[in-house]
C-alpha cells in the first residue's frame, strides 16, 4: 500500500473537451430536449451546466473577479448544497434561451480556454474553495482540477447515457475519476470509530478499477492506494456501479445489491452512503 497522493487530470482536460463538442455536433434536435438522470434536466441542460463550470474557474481563478458573497450567509453543508443548487438552477434555466449551436460555440470557446489556463496553474498551491464533499474547506489546486474533471467527465457521461452514445469508461477516462471519489471515504468514514490498524478494502473490478484501503490510525481513517494484506472488511463495486452510485445515477439500495460485502458490516456497510458530489 501507498499512501494516496495527488492525482493529475490538467493533460485530460482538453481530449474531454474534444470529445464532448463532437458529441453535441451529432445530436438531433430531439436528442438535445431527451431527459437526463438528472431530475429537470434534458441534456440541453447539462450542456449549459457544463459552460457554466468553464466560466466559473476563468473568471474566479483566471480573471481573479470576486466571488459574489452568498446570500443568504453560508452556515452549513446543506446551506451550501442549497446555494450551488439555485445558482445551478438560475443559470440553467436562463441558458434555455440560448440555442444548441450557440452553446456549442460558447463551449468550444470556453473549454479550450480553460485547458490552456490549467496547464499555468501551481498544482500544490491551495485554492480558494475547498472540496467540501471530502471534508476540505481549502483544498491544493490538484484536487481542486480533479474534482472539476470528474464533475465533467460524469455530466457527459450522462449526456452519453440520454441519447446512446458510446461511453467514455476506459481507463484513460475512469481511472482518474474513480480515484478522486475515493477521496471522499475518509470523511464519510469520520465518526466510524474502530481500533487503530483495522482495515478496509475497497475493490473496484474493471479495466478503470482498483484496490484502495481506509486504514485506522491514531484514532482516524487514512486512505490508501492497493490493498491491505490483512482486512477487517472488503468491499467489491464493478467500476459502473461505483461511479454512478458516488454520482447519485443510483440509489444507495440499488449499489448495495450490486456490490459484494465481506467481513465486518459495521465497516463495509457505510460505502454505498457516499457520494462525491454536492448533494
Amino acid at each position: 500500500m501507498v499512501a494516496a497522493g495527488p492525482i493529475n487530470t490538467v493533460h485530460l482536460y482538453g481530449p474531454l473537451h474534444q470529445e464532448l463538442i463532437r458529441l453535441l455536433e451529432k445530436l438531433t434536435p430531439a436528442q438535445w430536449l431527451s431527459p437526463t438522470v438528472c431530475r429537470g434536466w434534458a441534456v440541453r441542460d447539462i450542456a449549459a451546466h457544463l459552460l457554466d463550470v468553464d466560466i466559473r474557474p476563468l473568471s474566479f481563478s483566471r480573471d481573479q473577479i470576486e466571488l459574489p458573497a452568498p446570500d443568504p450567509p453560508i452556515e452549513s453543508y446543506a446551506g451550501l448544497v442549497g446555494f450551488l443548487n439555485r445558482l445551478n438552477a438560475d443559470w440553467v434555466n436562463a441558458a434555455r434561451r440560448i440555442s444548441p449551436r450557440l452553446l456549442i460555440e460558447f463551449l468550444r470557446l470556453t473549454g479550450e480556454q480553460l485547458a490552456a489556463h490549467l496547464a499555468t496553474v501551481d498544482m500544490s498551491a491551495p485554492t480558494r474553495v475547498g472540496v467540501a464533499w471530502a471534508g476540505e474547506s481549502v483544498s491544493a489546486n490538484w484536487f481542486h482540477i480533479a474534482r472539476d474533471y470528474t464533475e465533467r467527465w460524469h455530466h457527459q457521461q450522462q449526456i452519453r447515457d440520454a441519447v446512446n452514445a458510446p461511453p467514455l469508461t476506459s481507463a484513460f477516462w475512469l481511472s482518474p475519476v474513480l480515484d478522486t471519489f475515493m477521496r471522499a471515504l475518509p470523511y464519510h468514514y469520520r465518526e466510524l470509530p474502530a481500533e487503530d490498524g483495522n482495515a478496509i478494502v475497497f475493490a473496484i473490478t474493471g479495466e478503470a478499477g482498483g484496490d484502495w484501503t481506509l486504514l485506522r490510525v491514531e484514532e482516524r481513517w487514512q486512505l490508501f492506494r492497493g490493498a491491505a494484506d490483512h482486512a477487517n472488511a472488503r468491499v467489491t463495486s464493478d467500476q459502473d456501479t461505483a461511479w454512478r452510485r458516488f454520482t447519485k445515477g443510483i440509489t444507495a439500495d440499488e449499489a448495495r445489491q450490486r456490490m459484494k460485502f465481506e467481513g465486518d458490516p459495521r465497516l463495509g456497510d457505510p460505502l454505498p452512503d457516499c457520494l462525491a458530489i454536492m448533494a
